[in-house]
C-alpha cells in the first residue's frame, strides 16, 4: 500500500485548489493512504474528505519554527512513498527535502528544489499563454498518472447543506478580500445589488472579519432582503449554500475557489490581478469581469496589495 504526502500549508483557496491532486492520485491509487499537510486553520476545509487518510496541521502563527520541525520529525516517521510539495517556499522546500520520502516531488522555483528527486518547471504565464493553477499543481503528478487533470472538490456534510438550506431562490455576494486592491469597492457591490431582483435573497459572505464591511453595504443597500452571514457559517457551510444559489459573484479570492469546488455558477472580479495568472473559476457556468480599460500598472503584482501604488485604484472600475 502506497503512503503518498501533498503539502500546501498556503491560504484557503490554495487547498482548493490542490484538491484535484487528492481527486487524481485517488483514481490512480485506490488503495493508497493519502495525507495532506496544511496549516493551522484551514483542516475544517478537508473535513468529511472520503479519499484522506489523515490531516497533518502545521501551526504557523505561534512557535513557527519549532512547529516546522516537529511536522517534519512526523513527515520523516511515516515514511512516504510521494512527498509532493505544491508550493515554492523555503519552509515546505525543508520538508520535502528532509521528508525520508522515497520520491520527493516539487517545483524548480523552490529553494531547496536540488535535493528533490524530480523538480517541475513552475510557469505563472508562458507568452501569454493562459495555465490554470489546477493544471501546475497537476504537473506534479502527470507523470504518476495522465495528461488531464481533475478539478476542484470539497465535501460538505449532508448537516451542511441542511443548515444552509433555503426555499427560495437567492444570490451569493462574498464582498471582501484579504488585500485591499483584490476587492472591489463597496459602491460597486452596491450597483450590483441594485439591479438584482427586489423579491430576491441576498446573503453576503465572509470571514467574522469581514462582518463590519458586509454590514455596511447591508446598511447603504434599499434592498430590503439582504441577510449579513459573514462569520456565521464555517467553510463547508458556505460551500453547501453557494452550490444552489442563482449566482455566486465574488473577488479572486476564497470564495472563487469555493464556487469551483462545487461546480456553483459564479461570477468572478478581477481588480488588480488579471485571470492570466491562472486563478479563474471552474464552474460549468462561469464568467469573469475585469475593467475594459487599459492600464500599464495592471497587474500591480501577482498576490493583491493593501493599498493601489498609484492612489486612483482605477482597476476597480468594473461593471456587471
Amino acid at each position: 500500500m502506497k503512503k503518498i504526502l501533498i503539502i500546501q500549508t498556503a491560504f484557503i483557496g490554495d487547498v482548493i485548489l490542490a484538491t484535484p491532486i487528492i481527486e487524481k492520485l485517488h483514481q490512480q491509487f485506490p488503495d493508497a493512504k493519502l495525507d495532506f499537510l496544511l496549516r493551522k486553520g484551514n483542516e475544517a476545509l478537508l473535513k468529511n474528505h472520503p479519499f484522506l487518510h489523515e490531516v497533518l496541521i502545521w501551526n504557523k502563527k505561534q512557535n513557527k519554527t519549532k512547529n516546522l520541525f516537529s511536522t517534519l520529525q512526523k513527515i520523516r516517521h511515516n515514511k512516504y512513498d510521494f512527498v509532493i510539495n505544491c508550493q515554492r517556499f523555503f519552509s515546505t522546500g525543508i520538508l520535502t527535502a528532509f521528508s525520508n520520502g522515497k520520491e520527493k516531488i516539487g517545483f524548480d522555483k523552490n529553494p531547496l528544489s536540488i535535493f528533490f528527486t524530480k523538480k517541475i518547471k513552475h510557469k505563472i504565464a508562458d507568452n501569454q499563454q493562459f495555465t490554470h493553477e489546477v493544471h501546475r499543481n497537476h504537473d506534479l503528478i502527470k507523470h504518476l498518472t495522465d495528461n488531464q487533470p481533475a478539478l476542484p472538490k470539497l465535501y460538505p456534510s449532508e448537516a451542511n447543506f441542511q443548515k444552509v438550506k433555503k426555499e427560495n431562490r437567492y444570490v451569493c455576494i462574498a464582498p471582501t478580500s484579504v488585500w485591499f486592491t483584490k476587492q472591489l469597492p463597496a459602491e460597486k457591490w452596491l450597483e450590483l445589488i441594485e439591479k438584482l431582483p427586489t423579491q430576491q435573497d441576498i446573503f453576503l459572505l465572509g470571514a467574522p472579519s469581514d462582518f463590519d464591511a458586509c454590514e455596511n453595504i447591508k446598511i447603504k443597500s434599499n434592498h430590503t432582503k439582504i441577510h449579513n452571514l459573514a462569520g456565521k457559517l464555517n467553510l463547508l457551510e458556505s460551500a453547501a449554500l453557494m452550490r444552489d444559489a442563482k449566482m455566486n459573484y465574488v473577488n479572486d479570492s476564497a470564495p472563487l475557489h469555493l464556487a469551483s469546488a462545487m461546480n456553483a455558477l459564479v461570477t468572478g472580479v478581477f481588480c488588480s490581478t488579471v485571470p492570466s495568472f491562472g486563478f479563474t473559476p471552474l464552474s460549468s457556468v462561469r464568467r469573469v469581469l475585469e475593467t475594459k480599460e487599459k492600464l500599464d500598472c495592471r497587474p500591480c503584482g501577482l498576490h493583491g496589495l493593501k493599498a493601489c501604488p498609484k492612489g486612483h485604484f482605477k482597476c476597480s472600475n468594473i461593471k456587471f
